[in-house]
């Protein structure tokens, strides 16, 4: 029989069959999925419930706008530290334990600083602040580190998807934090918040240790070093602390500025902050979907991200040389653009970032992913570490909304340097194929007549 004809034959009866449906998580994805998600979700509500009341009542215990900052800020050193130690050696620490005992200790000091009331005004309550929440920011790292790699070594071809899947809890824990937290502290007082969600992020911990499955790898030789001499990994790095920064300074800051502007109860201003927090939690999945199924899109995605989130700063105050009145809808649009800014820069940062690892000849597996999760952390804190502290100064010496400006400023740079450095990529792969024709035709002999 003729072969072509068999081949033709072959080529009918597998078009005539239908397509194979797409494959289904496996039993270890889906609990990974489950367990992140609540990962996500209880420690974000833990996070956010402080911004609505706790600056406020800190200068009642006489902490100045300065050191609430510097509280803030604590968190975000203490978490830059615990992620580039603990994205390190999570191979030897185990991904699993890792991430169950950062839960623990972080529930046990949200219960902590929900007891903080009790303390002497002054010097006493305010070490006592920084001594809990450090503790607490390293029990954070350890779950979030392990999070993020358990998450891109289970759905390796599918990262940002997923992430911006998890991103719909962490944007309800953040959603619900404030306006939660802000009711039970003005029916019942400062420490019924804490008391409450440390125990729902207590309850997690043998939730995780029974579905989340533990993964063995082996430790690799590689450093966060390496990763940080290339280029595009540094200006990478440097919009994730742009946005970091910027999230940092709304925590800090915009509670006490909503209450003296507009007159705003902790309640209210916990309504407020679903500006912020709902576009991004909407946002997010339709993001990770998009850069995942066109990976080519990620880059511009941070540049048109970036942009958004500097306007949404610079009207957010709004910038005083524009001469805009401050206005409530104004600052609560504002916030809807920079949250759903910072999903269209935030997802795509972290598999972009694995992206580059392993075309610059990193080994794929845990070691890896723990290190890039780690300097993603550790990035992260150091905004959330920058944005409280130099945006309460700069509040506090000037006003909100030449710090919101600044914030805009910072974002508007990283992205125009983004794009600069995609522009000087594209401009360099289109010349390679000229100078291979080049030097091609250079290297073809001459034909003797």
């Amino acid at each position: 029989m003729d072969p072509q004809v068999d081949l033709q034959q072959r080529a009918e009866s597998n078009a005539a069959e239908p397509a194979d449906p797409p494959p289904r998580m496996t039993r270890q994805q889906t609990l990974t999925l489950i367990s992140m998600a609540s990962v996500n979700f209880s420690s974000m509500i833990c996070y956010s419930i402080l911004g609505p009341f706790f600056p406020n009542e800190a200068v009642k215990k006489g902490a100045s706008q300065t050191v609430v900052g510097l509280i803030f800020g604590c968190y975000a050193v203490c978490n830059l530290i615990g992620s580039l130690i603990l994205g390190k050696y999570i191979v030897q620490i185990g991904a699993k334990f890792m991430l169950v005992t950062g839960l623990f200790v972080s529930s046990g000091c949200t219960i902590l600083f929900g007891l903080l009331d009790r303390a002497p005004s002054g010097p006493a309550f305010i070490t006592l602040c920084f001594v809990v929440r450090s503790i607490d920011a390293v029990g954070f790292a350890g779950a979030m580190t392990s999070s993020f790699s358990l998450t891109a070594k289970i759905f390796p071809n599918n990262v940002a998807t997923v992430l911006g899947s998890l991103e719909i809890f962490t944007g309800l824990g953040l959603i619900l934090g404030p306006p939660v937290g802000g009711w039970f502290y003005q029916s019942f007082g400062y420490e019924v918040p804490f008391m409450l969600l440390g125990c729902l992020l207590l309850i997690m911990v043998p939730f995780n240790i029974y579905i989340l499955p533990t993964i063995d790898a082996d430790p690799s030789k590689d450093s966060f070093f390496r990763l940080l001499t290339h280029v595009k990994i540094l200006l990478i790095c440097y919009v994730i602390f742009t946005l970091s920064a910027g999230l940092g300074f709304l925590d800090a800051t915009l509670s006490l500025h909503a209450i003296e502007k507009f007159n705003l109860s902790a309640g209210y201003v916990g309504l407020i902050m679903l500006g912020l927090s709902l576009p991004y939690c909407l946002g997010s999945p339709l993001m990770g979907y998009f850069t995942d199924k066109y990976p080519a899109t990620r880059s511009w995605f941070m540049v048109t991200g970036g942009i958004a989130t500097a306007f949404g700063f610079f009207l957010l105050g709004p910038v005083p040389f524009l001469h805009i009145p401050s206005q409530l809808w104004l600052l609560v649009l504002m916030l809807g653009v920079i949250g759903f800014s910072l999903g269209m820069t935030a997802i795509p940062t972290f598999p972009e970032i694995i992206t580059c690892a392993y075309e610059e000849g990193f080994e794929e597996g845990l070691s890896t992913l723990g290190m890039v999760s780690g300097l993603f952390g550790a990035v992260w804190s150091m905004g959330m570490f920058y944005g409280p502290i130099v945006g309460g100064l700069i509040t506090q010496h000037l006003s909100f909304e030449w710090a919101a400006a600044i914030q805009g400023g910072l974002a508007f740079l990283a992205a125009f340097l983004l794009a600069v450095y995609y522009a000087y990529q594209g401009t360099q792969k289109q010349r390679l194929p000229e100078d291979r024709t080049r030097q091609n035709d250079e290297s073809t002999p001459l034909l003797n007549e």
